[in-house]
């Protein structure tokens, strides 16, 4: 089949992910001192901002690989289906790691769920990628070349992910602040393989 409903279902799954992340916003209730209240959760804030950037960088590569997909088949359904999951987890790990990530004695539960959760989702991110560099026939024929670099990068930022849940079991707030890096690094290095690929199947 073609790629169009498919197409509808991730940007869906996308959207709705992050609109949820927006609605464990603090919302002191009966405050008497509403700035400063607002101020005590940055916790919230910060836990907010990350996940939100990574599940945006997360769209746009997703974006450029299903630019150059032609056709879809039952098992790279399957795959997009796992990896929609992790997405859609994501504002629940989020949600507890603003709750218990700051100073508290389940810190560490929090963090290793957080990058758990992103682990996971990297590692289906990664096999979407992989899946469709060894069945070339469902790529736009001069955008093949570009997926195996494109499965390296989803692979690089799942394994990260495990050197945070490393951490977590000793200094949650290193691991939190790793989560943190991990976006801030590939917002920054913008991969070349969306663009690549979109080009390509353009051309």
């Amino acid at each position: 089949m073609g790629p169009g409903r498919l197409h509808a279902l991730i940007d869906g799954v996308f959207a709705i992910a992050m609109t949820l992340l927006v609605l464990d916003l603090p919302k002191p209730a009966d405050s008497t001192r509403l700035a400063h209240d607002l101020l005590a959760q940055w916790p919230s804030y910060a836990a907010y901002l990350v996940s939100f950037v990574t599940v945006g960088i997360l769209w746009i590569e997703h974006n450029g690989m299903m630019s150059a997909v032609v056709r879809v088949n039952r098992r790279f359904l399957e795959r997009t289906l796992i990896f929609l999951l992790f997405i859609s987890i994501i504002p629940w790990p989020t949600a507890l790691a603003a709750q218990y990530g700051h100073g508290s004695s389940q810190a560490g539960a929090a963090a290793v769920l957080y990058a758990a959760t992103m682990l996971a989702m990297g590692i289906s991110f990664w096999i979407s990628w992989r899946y469709l560099a060894v069945h070339p026939e469902l790529v736009a024929e001069p955008a093949r070349g570009a997926f195996a670099g494109g499965a390296r990068r989803a692979l690089t930022g799942a394994l990260v992910y495990a050197i945070a849940i490393a951490i977590a079991l000793v200094s949650p707030a290193a691991s939190f602040v790793l989560d943190g890096l991990i976006a801030v690094y590939f917002a920054l290095t913008r991969s070349e393989v969306p663009g690549l690929i979109q080009r390509a199947a353009s051309g």
